[in-house]
């Protein structure tokens, strides 16, 4: 029994040792071993025919996408983030990215591509495999010639099964051949009777030898695969990419940049995410004081009428010609623009909420007021700009629900008549301009007046203290030409009363008076009638306190031929 488990493990031990295999019992592990080598090799036609069939369906598909894309485009409006709203072909499109990003990252592609093997190394690889299937042919030949085999590999053998008579023999002769004294019987003897434990030895000592390498590398293996199969986590603007419909959000955006065309969408997201790991965006976020007195020319205020954060670019600060040296006057100083940019645009981003249903894009003012000189004189700010807007279209896809374009001077619009052609109709469809006389105008179509600067032509003051905020809506109404306008505003308890009023354009007449509601009361002339010219006074407010009801009115004499937009509101505070 000791001899059959003895014989059970060395085979065990020998399976994965293909030359032990010339005995005629040992013919079982072999077979195994060849079965297992058997079903990788590949059948070429039936995988090309697959790969064809599938390269013209999604082409077909990528066909169809475009020509809808295109024809939409001409009429562009924010699309809608959620699954369900999607068509069929977008729907594909999302899973298959889904697909995608999932193989990735249980191959860690995201975080650690592996890198290309050498040339020497896939031929030597070849060359293995090559050489592998031959064993079906050495066993052919070799199974007719084992007993010249055997003479010439007598420890093979002893790996092998050896109960038989014939084995001892051999040994007994390899032994009488060795031994010093020949013509001796009794050594013979007791040579045939030590036959059996020098085997066993000799069996023990090839199955310690072969056994003991073995197993190691079957774990790293398995380690490997575990490894290789955790899908590993990556996230962008906080954001995990396959989590809910939060990524759902995060991956049509994508989708949409590159116009529902999966393979593109999914080698712009990894060029983002190895892009944000270079740049090291989440130690960026944290930073402070990269550089100093860019308030004024990079900033968030208000929100417009769809409820996305509005973003100011003003370049005409930059007129200063300190703050433009601190800025640009190298390389470093470019640089640190760049991520003072980036972490402005990151620490809004996240803002976002990125459901569905919600705020996922924002709303981009440029001023270009006092540019013309600047763009096209000064090369540093055209560098710094051109990275910037670089950086903005490769790693911010989809992010600019509209991009406005206020105070532009003629030459801006036939040049942007020229690079027209090399934009898409997606991205021009977002595009607003609005000269000098008609910045209000414009901005009012799409924000508030309380949500606007003053400098924009709204009510907003960031910069000073006033009675109201972003809170307190304001009413918007037109003036006729060559009409007297009146507006009263109600008093119902005692207080102090406080309005505001702008008229865009201004060249009009204004006074306030005070009314009270009681029979036979005497009538308070609050401001007195005054014209106000067009750059003489933005914002009019005034605070009136009063221990009675009543109502204030407001005079407005517009005696041009143009129309004017009014702007107002008011409240009471209660008397401390």
């Amino acid at each position: 029994m000791a001899e059959e488990t003895k014989k059970t493990t060395a085979e065990a031990a020998c399976e994965e040792v293909v030359v032990v295999a010339d005995v005629p019992v040992a013919e079982k592990p072999t077979t195994t071993v060849v079965e297992k080598e058997a079903p990788p090799q590949p059948e070429p036609e039936p995988e090309a025919e697959k790969v064809e069939k599938a390269a013209a369906e999604e082409g077909e598909k990528e066909e169809a996408s475009e020509e809808k894309k295109v024809a939409e485009s001409a009429s562009f409006k924010e699309e809608s983030n959620k699954v369900d709203d999607l068509i069929d072909p977008e729907k594909k499109a999302l899973d298959e990215l889904k697909k995608l990003i999932h193989e990735a990252l249980c191959k860690r592609e995201f975080t650690a591509p592996p890198p290309p093997p050498p040339p020497a190394a896939v031929k030597e690889e070849e060359k293995k495999v090559e050489e592998e299937p031959k064993p079906e042919e050495k066993k052919e030949e070799e199974e007719p010639k084992t007993e010249e085999k055997k003479e010439e590999e007598p420890k093979t053998e002893a790996c092998a099964e050896v109960p038989a008579a014939e084995p001892v023999k051999e040994t007994a002769a390899v032994v009488e051949e060795k031994a010093p004294e020949p013509p001796c019987e009794t050594v013979v003897e007791k040579i045939e009777e030590k036959v059996e434990p020098v085997v066993e030895e000799i069996k023990e000592t090839i199955v310690h030898e072969v056994t003991a390498p073995a197993p190691p590398p079957p774990c790293e293996e398995e380690a490997e695969e575990k490894e290789e199969t955790t899908p590993e986590e990556v996230s962008i603007w906080g954001i995990p990419l396959l989590a809910d419909e939060k990524s759902d959000v995060i991956l049509l955006k994508f989708l949409r940049a590159r116009d529902f065309k999966v393979k593109d969408a999914f080698a712009m997201l990894k060029s983002v995410v190895t892009w944000r790991k270079e740049f090291k965006i989440d130690e960026l976020i944290e930073e402070e004081g990269i550089i100093g007195g860019l308030d004024k020319v990079v900033y968030i205020h208000g929100c417009d009428k769809e409820g996305h954060p509005v973003s100011y670019n003003a370049f005409g600060e930059f007129q200063d010609k300190e703050l433009y040296n601190n800025t640009f006057a190298d390389a470093e100083k470019r640089t640190k623009f760049l991520k003072f940019y980036i972490q402005f645009l990151e620490k809004n981003i996240r803002k976002l909420d990125f459901k569905p249903d919600g705020t996922c894009t924002i709303v981009q003012i440029t001023d270009l007021k006092n540019s013309p000189g600047l763009l096209l004189s000064k090369k540093e700010l055209r560098q710094a700009t051109n990275q910037a807007l670089q950086l903005l279209q490769d790693n911010y896809p989809e992010f600019v629900a509209k991009q406005v374009f206020v105070n532009v001077p003629w030459w801006y619009v036939a040049y942007n008549r020229v690079i027209s052609p090399f934009l898409t109709q997606r991205t021009k469809s977002k595009f607003v301009f609005a000269g000098p006389t008609k910045t209000a105008e414009t901005l009012l179509k799409y924000i508030a007046p309380e949500q606007i600067p003053v400098q924009y032509g709204g009510l907003s003051k960031p910069d000073a203290e006033q009675e109201f905020t972003t809170a307190d809506p304001a009413t918007e109404e037109i003036i006729k030409p060559a009409c007297k306008h009146i507006v009263e505003l109600p008093i119902t308890e005692a207080g102090t009363f406080v309005w505001e009023a702008r008229v865009i354009g201004w060249d009009v007449s204004y006074g306030a008076e005070f009314v009270p509601s009681a029979e036979g009361g005497y009538t308070w002339i609050v401001q007195k009638s005054r014209k106000i010219g067009p750059i003489d006074e933005t914002v009019v407010s005034c605070s009136f306190k009063v221990g009675e009801t009543g109502k204030v009115v407001l005079t407005f004499d517009n005696q041009t031929s143009k129309k004017k937009k009014l702007l107002y509101r008011s409240k009471t505070k209660a008397s401390e």
